[in-house]
């Protein structure tokens, strides 16, 4: 593999490291109930960012305590006549694909192998941004927004089965079955419909959904690894619901470490697996773009 691709593998591995030592699951958005987008997004195009770079985006948002989560490229923010303030940093996002070639082989027909894509890219917060018309530079104004109701429309539009009861959250798999406590059990209607999400990243895993192998990977336990898609799925989910989002399993924490630096491709894949989990929840919903779902399940097989 090419030095310069193991060395973005391994700068994108060392900041969710260092986030997690810090106590800050870089997969949850740095604002909190203030009704705002949560999704970093890029403000040309108004896509959403997606898989491991919600993730950059985010720790780089907390770090630099950015008041927005939209971004531009250097050339983005030309195109649009305005300019990146001198002195200010760029933040790396990477494009992640996997691509398959033909190679040649003696006397019979062509192989294919497939192999990674990855390049970086530098963008910039809207905030390190001037000159922006007003139509860019201006915060979106605020629409009246229910996100328990956002959440409750996006875990019934699933059609997964959930039952209540008990005091423990969990998915059962044979019976194909979501078990959560009443939610008068819980501190807040948010707090419910965050485990709920959580539950319901699990639920798509199952053989008839997205059939997401449930082995023992990249050092983890099969659990353990299901636990880190899970929590990632979730923090998608509440971020498009713009529901906060908490780190549930804190448990495995050591245990992810280890096997993040053990292998610098493992949060690449479960952020792919996470984003193609977010995506089927999404996508059971009368309104979801199909087309954006399909084209993501293909990239992150």
């Amino acid at each position: 593999m090419p030095a310069i691709k193991q060395d973005l593998y391994e700068l994108v591995t060392n900041k969710v490291i260092a986030a997690l030592e810090g106590g800050a699951p870089p997969w949850a958005p740095p604002w909190r109930g203030d009704g705002r987008s949560m999704q970093p997004e890029n403000l040309a195009t108004g896509r959403a960012y997606r898989g491991v770079n919600v993730l950059l985006l985010n720790m780089q948002a907390a770090l630099a305590g950015y008041p927005t989560n939209r971004w531009l490229t250097f050339h983005q923010a030309k195109s649009l006549g305005a300019h990146v303030r001198r002195g200010e940093e760029g933040s790396p996002i990477v494009f992640f694909k996997i691509q398959e070639r033909e190679e040649p082989a003696a006397g019979c027909e062509p192989a294919r192998s497939v192999y990674p894509l990855l390049r970086r890219f530098t963008v910039f917060n809207a905030s390190q941004i001037d000159g922006l018309p007003p139509e860019f530079s201006a915060e979106p104004p605020d629409v009246t927004w229910d996100a328990c109701a956002e959440a409750d429309a996006l875990i019934k539009g699933t059609g997964a089965r959930i039952e209540h009861g008990g005091q423990q959250a969990f998915y059962a798999p044979e019976p194909d079955l979501i078990r959560l406590p009443d939610q008068g059990l819980f501190a807040s209607p948010e707090a419910y419909y965050d485990v709920a999400l959580h539950e319901l990243t699990h639920w798509t895993g199952h053989k008839d959904r997205l059939g997401r192998p449930l082995g023992g990977r990249f050092g983890l336990s099969a659990y353990a690894f299901e636990e880190l898609v899970a929590e990632m799925g979730s923090a998608f989910l509440n971020a498009h619901c713009r529901l906060d989002s908490h780190l549930q399993h804190a448990a495995y924490v050591q245990e992810w470490l280890k096997a993040l630096q053990n292998d610098r491709r493992l949060i690449f894949r479960a952020a792919s697996l996470a984003q193609r989990a977010a995506d089927f929840v999404i996508g059971c919903t009368p309104d979801c773009n199909q087309e954006g779902v399909a084209e993501t399940q293909r990239e992150a097989a």
